[in-house]
């Protein structure tokens, strides 16, 4: 009888104990996640241009995907689309979370026919359009890191993370797991395929906006660890 009452006693204290084991074993480690890393410094700021109803649009303090639909925005409608569904209803409830689109003056008359395309049911009030002269549009682009060009109505796939110092981020490291077992050369990825349905799911959406507001969570809890590597960091 008291053989038993111990091995009852034994059990049942081990599945008390065991998830609290559990928990202490992870709370070292709360905080050790990577930042996104910091891929450029120095984002121009939307100076000298203009947004719809006369808002102020600012990079600085925000946490923003910037995009670049050009001249015609209804060619790119697919990519205005995806950012809606996979990035905007997902952050559009956090703090400073903002989308803006940069647009020539023109475009103006393109963007109701887009809303319609994109909106649904949910508002846009996070989403911001914003309009400026082609110099300035470029001089923007070329503020960022990236692979591909603007094409000649002004417009790219590709969509950028900016944060509230007005770096870029993006991943130093893109490798797969698969690829880094065989020692394949790192390469790294400034900004994210619009059309790509599962870049802007996976990589944008999933991991990377999400660690970096988990950074920002952080820096307000006093927690972060500044050490977020750049660029510069990374071997040549």
């Amino acid at each position: 009888m008291k053989k038993k009452l111990i091995i009852r006693y034994t059990t049942l204290g081990i599945l008390f104990f065991l998830p609290v084991i559990f928990l202490l074993m992870l709370f070292p480690a709360k905080h050790n996640y990577s930042p996104l890393n910091v891929v450029h410094e120095g984002v121009a700021e939307l100076n000298n241009f203009t947004a719809e109803e006369g808002k102020e649009v600012v990079l600085i303090d925000h946490i923003s995907v910037l995009g670049f639909l050009g001249k015609n925005p209804m060619d790119n409608v697919i990519s205005a689309s995806n950012l809606k569904e996979l990035v905007y209803n997902k952050f559009k409830g956090f703090k400073n979370f903002q989308v803006i689109i940069i647009l020539p003056h023109g475009a103006e008359t393109h963007i109701d026919l887009l809303k319609k395309e994109i909106k649904s049911h949910e508002d846009l009030k996070f989403w911001h359009f914003v309009y400026g002269e082609e110099a300035d549009i470029k001089h923007l682009f070329n503020s960022l890191k990236s692979k591909e060009a603007l094409d000649k109505d002004l417009a790219t796939h590709q969509v950028f993370i900016v944060d509230k110092d007005l770096n870029q981020r993006g991943r130093l490291d893109d490798r797969t797991d698969k690829e880094i077992e065989k020692n394949n050369a790192v390469y790294p990825l400034y900004s994210y395929n619009s059309i790509e349905v599962s870049e802007i799911k996976n990589k944008m959406s999933a991991d990377d906006l999400r660690v970096l507001f988990q950074e920002y969570r952080e820096r307000r809890k006093g927690n972060f660890n500044s050490s977020t590597r750049r660029a510069n960091d990374l071997i040549k």
